[in-house]
């Protein structure tokens, strides 16, 4: 029994070979290397505790991609697959599909990859969706407009981490876009959809043998499209279990992936990131969401909630082997937070670095990090994970946890200066 995980992620979240310190099987392990240079990790001289462990360039050839993780699977006799990065959900199931092995296939998949799938299939149960469409050329795109007025917001369909997006607030700004995205031919991969008002909340949690084992949903104070321009503390907060929205949001959370979900389908063992808009007049519009684990730093947070790290349960899940904190939920027995958490996030903006935020040492920190330095030049944030620094932090109650968060975000922008670079 031998596992094949695709990594375009740096390598400090997920301590797999500790992880997996009761798996009986090899551990291979295919990176990205362009990820571990952004995040400022040095590139691992030998195995780093894998069985196998392979560099590539960068994943965006996906043919590449799938040409070397096939080979691998051959070669190390791979029974299972895991991905926890958007971008390589769709190659992993393509590779178990290849080779007839347990997990997800392409069919399974396909509904949380592509957005426009995605709500189709959701309007057809009966659930809220933004108004959309997949425009063939600017025509069509300024007939949409014409229709449902500003704002729009643009993105790729198989699209991630808000890379892309865009949000277009009138004719000239379309215009302009559509010039520029649809010159050369007519295009089905990107989809247009109507702006929806409101805070954007977000459910993470995990599926076990097909059934929701655990979810907890949190909501984002910041706009996640922003990240190209957002020089503040970006903050994200979990919901009380008594606010009239938890229950709301989880309920919805499980007709969403019944509805994506085929019946006796193979993807059975997995996270999610699901991401709500609760609007002024008090409804809930699915944006879209994810059958892995959610980014930044919500694996974290969801170890300041349950005592464990979602992206070590969901890749545990994935393998068979036991999920010790979660026997209440197999139980029927929701587990409930034993505190709130949160995280504070402060993007990279290009320049050069004069000063970082000091570690902090409130007791109410469970983890920080940096990923810059003074002295350096760093360049725009490249999508909406690429951090110069997080912290995640709990408390008894929501209020004071953001009351926290706020103060350490606070503290975060003072300590930090970047200048333009010379």
């Amino acid at each position: 029994m031998s596992v094949l995980i695709l990594h375009r992620n740096p390598f400090e979240p997920f301590p797999y070979a500790r992880w997996l310190s009761d798996y009986a099987g090899d551990i291979v392990v295919l990176a990205a290397r362009d990820k571990l240079e952004l995040f400022g990790e040095q590139i691992p001289a030998g195995n780093h505790g894998f069985t196998h462990l392979e560099m590539l360039d960068d994943f965006e050839d996906e043919e590449q991609v799938r040409g070397r993780a096939l080979k691998l699977a051959v070669e190390f006799g791979i029974r299972h697959v895991v991905a926890h990065h958007e971008g390589d959900v769709s190659i992993a199931a393509w590779l178990r599909e290849a080779l007839r092995l347990d997990g997800a296939w392409a069919a399974d998949v396909q509904p949380f990859r592509d957005k426009a799938l995605m709500k189709e299939c959701l309007e057809q149960a009966g659930i809220e969706v933004a108004r959309y469409t997949v425009p063939q050329g600017a025509d069509e795109a300024l007939a949409f407009a014409d229709r449902h007025g500003f704002p729009l917001v643009f993105k790729d369909r198989a699209g991630f981490n808000s890379i892309g997006l865009r949000i277009l607030r009138d004719r000239d700004e379309l215009g302009a876009h559509t010039a520029q995205v649809m010159a050369d031919a007519p295009r089905d991969d990107l989809i247009l959809e109507s702006f929806v008002p409101g805070r954007m909340c977000h459910v993470d949690g995990l599926v076990i043998d097909g059934r929701t084992a655990l979810a907890w949903p949190s909501q984002y104070q910041y706009d996640l499209a922003s990240y190209g321009t957002d020089p503040g503390a970006r903050i994200d907060l979990t919901l009380d279990p008594d606010d009239p929205l938890t229950e709301r949001l989880l309920s919805l959370t499980n007709r969403v992936l019944a509805a994506l979900r085929e019946p006796g389908g193979r993807l059975q063992n997995h996270g999610f990131h699901a991401e709500i808009f609760h609007t002024p007049d008090d409804r809930l519009v699915l944006c879209e969401i994810a059958c892995r684990p959610g980014g930044a730093k919500v694996r974290e947070v969801f170890h300041s909630l349950f005592g464990f790290n979602l992206g070590e349960y969901a890749t545990r899940a994935a393998l068979g082997l036991p999920l010790p904190l979660l026997e209440q939920s197999r139980g029927g027995t929701r587990p409930r937070p034993r505190s709130m958490a949160g995280q504070v996030l402060m993007m990279k903006r290009p320049g050069h670095v004069r000063s970082v935020p000091a570690v902090p040492d409130e007791p109410w920190v469970d983890r920080f990090w940096l990923y810059g330095g003074v002295g350096q030049v760093i360049p725009p944030a490249s999508g909406s994970s690429d951090f110069l620094t997080c912290a995640v932090a709990s408390a008894p109650t929501r209020a004071e946890c953001e009351r926290r968060l706020r103060a350490l975000g606070a503290r975060f922008e003072a300590q930090t200066e970047i200048t333009a670079a010379p």
